[in-house]
């Protein structure tokens, strides 16, 4: 299967040079001008009636758009080299690791440092998080990002190559942008949001089971099943309850978003409350085991 010795080769290219400075530096990323495409149209297009809708036909073009980037990469020389490169670019394994290890790093100097390393990867609010809210939210942003920016990606690129992974890529990061239920953006970011969560249902879940897997952990299925759903992202819960269960933690819980306290369940409520850097460590030695697995079933795919 050749899709699976180009994933192969991309898993293996991110996760050895990750989102090298000297590169993007000089050039913007993918994400980047996905980022600004979607921004030119949210402001073009996100305003007077029928917003809904007009949030339906953008996220039309922009699947259309990444469909035909795809297929037209495909028609170059060297295609497989490029598309091998592209992929690499949109898999986040080595920089969801450096991220999340920095949090652990800055925890150790001092809270203060560990709020605002953490405040790179989560939106709620620092200011009152005590050291074990840092580290929650460190592992929790872990859990997520490893799903969205790792399995499902890679998910997708195996179902439809390039223009597959780039299609769940501007969704992805449209709903990251749009996607949110705001006053401005509820009505035009509604199809975004809610074709990214059928997008990441198949992959949330096997991200779940490659958390457990990871630590030979099958007993954890049952918590998982029964927790995940409790969550308020339809996909999210699954990794984190995956991570909550593997790392004996009590996850989620309630938080604060602008000054608002929200009274979230927790996942996984009989692990223990406290977290520190170290668990922050163990998080991601759980992002590389499962990494590994993922590594090798494809593989596996490539060589039978």
């Amino acid at each position: 299967m050749i899709t699976a010795a180009w994933l192969f080769c991309a898993l293996l290219l991110d996760a050895i040079f990750g989102e090298p400075k000297w590169l993007w530096g000089r050039f913007s990323h993918p994400a980047v001008l996905m980022g600004r495409a979607i921004d030119a149209l949210d402001r073009a297009f996100n305003k007077g009636e029928q917003r809904r809708l007009k949030g339906l036909m953008v996220l039309a073009f922009l699947v259309l758009s990444a469909w035909a980037l795809g297929k037209l990469v495909g028609l170059l020389p060297f295609a497989n080299l490029i598309t091998i490169a592209i992929a690499a670019m949109l898999l986040a394994q080595k920089s969801l690791v450096t991220h999340v290890r920095a949090v652990a790093l800055a925890l150790r100097l001092s809270l203060n440092d560990g709020r605002l390393a953490v405040s790179m990867i989560v939106g709620r609010d620092i200011s009152s998080l005590d050291e074990a809210g840092v580290a929650r939210g460190a592992i929790e942003s872990a859990a997520e990002n490893l799903s969205d920016g790792v399995i499902a990606p890679a998910f997708w690129f195996l179902l439809g190559g390039l223009p597959g992974i780039l299609i769940y890529k501007i969704t992805n990061t449209a709903d990251s942008m749009i996607g949110h239920r705001t006053p401005r953006h509820e009505e035009f970011g509604w199809a975004t949001a809610r074709f990214d969560d059928l997008l990441n249902l198949i992959p949330a879940r096997l991200c779940a089971l490659l958390i457990a897997l990871s630590a030979a952990r099958l007993d954890a299925l049952a918590p998982i099943l029964r927790d995940a759903p409790l969550h308020r992202s339809p996909n999210a819960g699954w990794p984190e309850a995956a991570m909550a269960v593997v790392l004996n933690l009590r996850l989620s819980g309630p938080r604060s978003y602008n000054g608002q306290t929200q009274d979230f369940p927790y996942l996984y409520p009989e692990g223990a409350n406290h977290a520190d850097a170290s668990a922050i460590e163990t998080a991601t030695q759980v992002l590389w085991r499962s990494w590994a697995l993922v590594l090798g079933a494809v593989a596996l795919l490539a060589l039978f």
